[in-house]
């Protein structure tokens, strides 16, 4: 459904009270996966992004919740660029334990289970183990997202630091760092949400890393996220305080 809608000139796009866009795809996607886990999963609840939260129901309701992100990375969507995706995960007493990242443009699908391992299309990944961060990749969402944190110049400083600097954006940094292609990604986008990460934690772990937010709590819920081989997060989490 995404890819039909993908660079079509009549895709209609609107913009959401936070000054986000949407687009019919967005909706139509979120109304298409839950008509699925209705059909398949009644007894679950759903959290997603265009629709907010929907109670299960019998006598499981409260114990499974999915939680979708319908398109990830909408601003690419909407202006032709490939680096979008849909981002489901399940979680069964607030606990992640399947974790799916599906990004067709780029033909790419990640996915892990709790206990079970990160995969790739098809084949199992692992983070790098690349342990000083003069020889690390550093990814990132956008500049503009530390500046509004007061943190343009701690971010610039480790930029310095790193062997390189890269902004691949939104969910891609973070599975290109569970499969070992980047070191460090950080999200520092205030309005990132638990529908933007909870998969991608899920996965970053699974492939042997670590996932926090930038105050380095082990959280998917949201305000910010440091993925990493785990070898030089804690270097990076000292980078950002004061």
């Amino acid at each position: 459904m995404t890819l039909e809608w993908f660079r079509a000139s009549d895709l209609v796009v609107d913009t959401k009270p936070d000054l986000t866009p949407v687009s019919e795809a967005d909706r139509a996607v979120e109304v298409a996966l839950r008509a699925r886990l209705v059909a398949e999963r009644p007894s679950h609840g759903v959290l997603g992004e265009e629709q907010g939260e929907t109670a299960g129901t019998g006598p499981e309701a409260g114990e499974w919740r999915w939680i979708i992100d319908p398109i990830d990375g909408t601003k690419n969507y909407v202006r032709g660029i490939p680096v979008w995706g849909t981002l489901i995960a399940l979680q069964h007493r607030a606990e992640t334990t399947v974790g799916v990242v599906s990004a067709p443009a780029l033909g790419r699908r990640w996915w892990a289970t709790l206990g079970g391992g990160a995969f790739a299309d098809g084949k199992r990944v692992r983070v790098s183990a690349v342990a000083n961060l003069d020889d690390a990749l550093l990814s990132y969402d956008e500049v503009v997202s530390f500046d509004r944190l007061g943190l343009a110049d701690a971010f610039l400083a480790l930029g310095r630091r790193v062997w390189r600097v890269r902004g691949y954006s939104d969910f891609w940094a973070h599975m290109l760092v569970a499969e070992g292609a980047v070191d460090v990604a950080v999200h520092a986008e205030p309005g990132v949400r638990l529908w933007d990460l909870a998969p991608l934690k899920l996965i970053v772990e699974e492939a042997g890393g670590r996932f926090t937010d930038l105050g380095g709590t082990p959280t998917d819920d949201g305000g910010s996220a440091v993925s990493s081989n785990g070898l030089l997060h804690d270097e990076v989490l000292a980078a950002f305080r004061p």
